[in-house]
């Protein structure tokens, strides 16, 4: 029997149902997922931990919470506070928990909040709002940040706008919160870079794009106090045979970082690939169904032999056995119904 205890926090809409948040225990063995509790917030787009593991965070409409994560898992509200703006659809902290970071796809803004010790969020830092015109023949004709991710190294702050097609550096003041742009990182016209990852040394960057259903990989540098990224690989999330109108939902690390796994759209399928760590680059292991529509978040379980797909269209979560040495999955057990999943985040207790 393992000796780590799990519990998984799923993010959710609430069109139908006022607890936006869903915790339940894992069995890693089994992998298999057990309703524990709920809580009641609305529209929970996406979800994060603090790098301390002590709080959560979630979006919620016009604004943002935290939460104390208790001994069993289970989540005590701190407070509640607001992003003078649309609703997000991505946060992420900084690496010393000071800062919370917030993506506005709707507005193409930026918002930094301060936080306090007791994981509490405090006042607004900083606001960028993003400007441009995108590719005026698609959709993406104005600013969408779709995420926003610090360097492993806390130097800067990534913002993917898949609008723009790019993806701003920004140097973060750890005093002051505030942001100052340094650098872009150009991808094709029309790609729609969404999600972004570091791999687990801070040395290469992943970034998926949605429109175009594919990673760039880059190897970062800090030279001479600028930033350098440099392109070492495109790879596809989709296999030749993909369905039409498919799109790239998110990319994310395995808890070892050996393992990045992605999601696709219309295709409804998920991707994990295998990652060498001395040079960053990507081999795919396996594209393949998921049983749901609109795999909007996937995840491996710790044990690295289960995973997850939360499919935001058919309201399920589907679970499977993976076999990484014979690139298959098999569906392990019973789909769990939940209305419009959007994150999944696996924590150990």
């Amino acid at each position: 029997m393992s000796e780590n205890k799990y519990v998984a926090y799923v993010s959710t809409y609430t069109m139908k149902n006022k607890n936006g948040i869903t915790i339940y225990d894992v069995d890693v063995e089994q992998g298999i997922m057990k309703e524990k509790g709920n809580v009641e917030i609305t529209n929970s787009s996406y979800l994060t931990c603090s790098h301390n593991g002590k709080f959560l965070y979630s979006i919620t409409d016009m604004g943002v919470k935290g939460y104390r994560i208790l001994a069993d898992g289970m989540l005590e509200e701190i407070n509640y506070a607001s992003i003078n703006g649309m609703r997000g659809c991505y946060l992420s902290t900084d690496y010393d928990d000071k800062f919370l970071f917030v993506a506005g796809y709707h507005d193409g803004k930026i918002t930094v909040l301060r936080l306090a010790e007791d994981g509490s969020i405090g006042e607004i830092t900083e606001e960028i709002y993003m400007v441009g015109m995108g590719d005026v023949m698609e959709r993406s004709f104005q600013p969408h940040v779709n995420c926003v991710k610090m360097s492993r190294d806390n130097r800067y702050l990534l913002a993917a706008d898949s609008g723009m097609d790019h993806v701003n550096v920004y140097e973060l003041n750890q005093t002051t919160g505030k942001l100052k742009q340094i650098d872009i990182i150009r991808s094709d016209v029309g790609s729609g870079p969404k999600h972004m990852v570091f791999s687990k040394d801070g040395q290469f960057l992943y970034i998926v794009h949605e429109i175009k259903n594919y990673i760039d990989v880059y190897q970062y540098k800090y030279v001479e106090k600028y930033p350098e990224f440099e392109k070492i690989q495109t790879i596809s999330c989709i296999n030749e045979y993909h369905a039409g109108r498919t799109v790239t939902s998110m990319v994310k690390l395995t808890l070892d970082g050996r393992h990045l796994i992605s999601s696709n759209a219309g295709d409804n399928s998920v991707v994990v690939f295998d990652l060498d760590p001395s040079t960053g680059l990507l081999t795919k292991n396996f594209c393949l169904p998921i049983s749901g529509t609109y795999p909007k978040d996937a995840a491996m379980f710790p044990d690295l032999k289960h995973l997850v797909s939360l499919n935001h269209e058919s309201n399920t979560m589907t679970f499977f056995m993976v076999d990484l040495d014979k690139h298959i999955i098999a569906m392990s057990s019973k789909e769990i119904k939940i209305e419009k999943p959007n994150c999944i985040i696996f924590y150990k207790l």
